[in-house]
């Protein structure tokens, strides 16, 4: 298989990059910094790449994948949390931000595989829970995840020849639970406290281990209605 990861430099998408290098698959990655333990794998091909910066972005991506003439899966997992806080204390820069990793530097890769890539079969973007729990504090990420599944969605009423979905991992111990656990409102969010003593008592899911699962679940994915939105312990019974 050939599969294109973002965020592979650590946590989901490194894991996820491994669980398939580990079964034969080439591996395209894309992420700011270069995890040094994937030089390891034949398969690997990375590209470094900030996705704030959309403007270089289709240029540099289309470089990237010049020889590549399928894409079995393409995995939209980069995201980034700035902060827990009370929407009304929240900067519009600060979700500006968000929005422009979470969902546009993903409508660009789409916009740029379609363009260069003559067959591209399932794109899945890796949300999260909080956009149907509305879990308090959550605001620009779970804007962003949100507006990321319309947009799967919106994109597979376009595009008939390419699978989209949405998928909603779980809870992951990866950098994004470690930011949150360090946050200083765990006082006013619930929701702090609860990961924070999640982490610390080891009841975040491994990363290695939850790869196996994802790339299970993505595969089930396929028997959904194209644009779908689910959540991986909804399809595996977890």
């Amino acid at each position: 298989m050939n599969v294109l990861i973002t965020g592979t430099s650590s946590g989901i998408g490194h894991a996820l990059a491994i669980e398939f290098l580990e079964h034969g698959s080439t591996v395209y990655g894309i992420s700011r910094k270069f995890n040094e333990k994937l030089k390891t794998y034949e398969g690997y091909r990375h590209l470094s790449h900030d996705l704030l910066k959309h403007d270089t972005l289709p240029g540099k991506l289309g470089d990237f994948l010049a020889d590549v003439k399928t894409l079995d899966l393409v995995i939209l997992n980069a995201g980034i949390l700035i902060n827990i806080n009370e929407l009304k204390k929240t900067p519009v820069d600060e979700i500006t931000t968000v929005m422009k990793v979470n969902v546009w530097a993903n409508k660009v890769i789409i916009d740029t595989l379609l363009e260069k890539v003559p067959s591209v079969y399932q794109v899945v973007a890796i949300s999260c829970g909080s956009v149907i729990n509305n879990a308090r504090g959550f605001n620009a990420y779970s804007l962003s995840k949100f507006a990321l599944n319309k947009m799967i969605k919106l994109y597979s009423r376009e595009i008939r020849e390419t699978h989209f979905s949405a998928l909603a991992p779980g809870l992951i111990d990866s950098n994004l639970q470690e930011h949150i656990s360090k946050l200083p409102n765990e006082k006013n969010y619930s929701i702090i406290r609860k990961l924070r003593s999640m982490r610390e008592n080891g009841q975040l899911t491994n990363p290695y281990y939850a790869a196996n699962y994802l790339v299970e679940a993505m595969g089930t994915m396929l028997q959904e209605k194209s644009g779908s939105y689910r959540d991986v312990k909804d399809i595996l019974s977890l």
